[in-house]
């Protein structure tokens, strides 16, 4: 498709060329140019548009109404804040019904947790704090005076300045209500996918990228496997999911026990698999032969000259294209999808054959809601899943500058 938008957009330069009859070298680069930077500029607007509408999302005033009066349940004299963990605990267990106590000390002892916890426990499950309204942070700036106006006009109600990015949104998991939900269960499930394919991906690629530069002969079969694994890299990552459902969901059903996080981690790893092929190959060309002829002269075979020069030379690129491939796969929804993630699940995945969700799924779960709560966790979620990206990115490109910084001092 970037092809295909860059070869129709040379097309229609060369076509303005031949029109003004443009035969200047130097006009005709400027051309070029303006170009360019008009795409750049064009593609960093949209990025930031992007971004700046996401943070707008993520902040902003939220208006709350208790189902139960602070009154009923604390007393009229008596501050929550005040309350010990031991009175917070009697409150709990005096409003709340024993199977949820029960359950909520299965996951954590109560004893164990703090009293901002069991106070945002007693919100959630005793005075059953709701959201009735909320702004973006442009709405809760510019329109302040009718955000106070609706909140005195409804009775018992309170208005807060919410960051719904915050340390409760990544510890809690999924609920039915928005603002007490979290992504730790699909946080989870993100870095065990990753890691299932990271295992998958990087020992097969790797070895598959020294057999193609070190060991195979250049012959059309060869030939035929370089160019579909240049293919693969541009193919609809739905098709992996396709692949991933009929090969490790149907196939491996008493290997992978169906649609788990097994099944979904080994998807991706084919997915992550010619990035780090094509990868690792380039990095393994870029190591000098003089390397390997110095490892030849001493008499090192060519299994030795390998693994004890050229891998060691060649490994930092092999991980920047790694780190390029992971970033690519967290971001994946459609194989997850096909495979089959949960949208909803409040259990933290504990093994290879768990039931799962990813952070890209909790996403696409929260934005189809219709509820405006949920657009703003939605935002807050693509926030963290932008850090992931941009921090594994971040650093391929320190790993590339240490490579190249290596190879001056040389």
């Amino acid at each position: 498709m970037i092809k295909l938008l860059f070869r129709s957009l040379f097309r229609f330069l060369a076509y303005l060329l031949s029109f003004f009859q443009i035969k200047n070298k130097k006009i005709r680069e400027l051309v070029y140019i303006i170009v360019f930077q008009l795409c750049l500029v064009f593609t960093f607007l949209t990025l930031l548009t992007l971004i700046l509408r996401v943070i707008d999302e993520s902040f902003g005033f939220v208006l709350t109404k208790n189902t139960k009066q602070v009154s009923e349940v604390f007393g009229e004299t008596t501050d929550p804040n005040s309350l010990t963990k031991t009175q917070l605990i009697n409150v709990m267990k005096d409003n709340m019904r024993r199977g949820t106590v029960r359950t909520l000390d299965t996951e954590k002892p109560l004893a164990q947790r703090t009293e901002e916890n069991l106070l945002d426990l007693i919100n959630e499950f005793v005075l059953e704090e709701r959201v009735i309204k909320t702004w973006s942070l442009y709405e809760s700036i510019f329109t302040l005076h009718s955000i106070r106006r609706i909140h005195e006009s409804t009775p018992h109600s309170q208005l807060k300045f919410r960051n719904w990015i915050n340390l409760t949104f990544l510890i809690n998991k999924q609920s039915s209500f928005p603002e007490f939900t979290g992504i730790r269960s699909a946080l989870l499930g993100s870095v065990f996918i990753v890691c299932i394919a990271l295992a998958f991906s990087l020992p097969l690629g790797v070895a598959s990228a020294v057999y193609l530069e070190e060991y195979a002969t250049k012959n059309r079969l060869n030939s035929i496997i370089q160019t579909n694994i240049y293919n693969l890299t541009g193919i609809p990552s739905i098709l992996y999911g396709i692949l991933g459902l009929a090969i490790f969901v149907r196939l491996l059903l008493p290997l992978t026990q169906g649609r788990t996080i097994l099944s979904a981690g080994l998807t991706l790893g084919l997915l992550c698999l010619p990035i780090i092929i094509i990868n690792s190959q380039e990095a393994i060309k870029a190591v000098p032969n003089s390397l390997r002829n110095s490892s030849y002269g001493v008499g090192a075979t060519k299994w030795q000259t390998v693994w004890h020069h050229v891998l060691p030379g060649s490994y930092e690129r092999i991980l920047t294209g790694v780190i390029l491939a992971i970033s690519r796969a967290i971001g994946e929804t459609a194989p997850l999808v096909v495979v089959g993630a949960a949208t909803f699940i409040t259990t933290d995945p504990t093994g290879l054959f768990s039931k799962f969700t990813a952070l890209p799924i909790q996403i696409y779960q929260w934005t189809a809601r219709p509820q405006e709560s949920y657009h703003h966790v939605a935002a807050a979620a693509i926030i963290i899943l932008l850090f992931l990206i941009i921090s594994l990115n971040s650093t391929a490109i320190i790993l590339r500058k240490r490579v190249s910084q290596r190879k001056i001092e040389q």
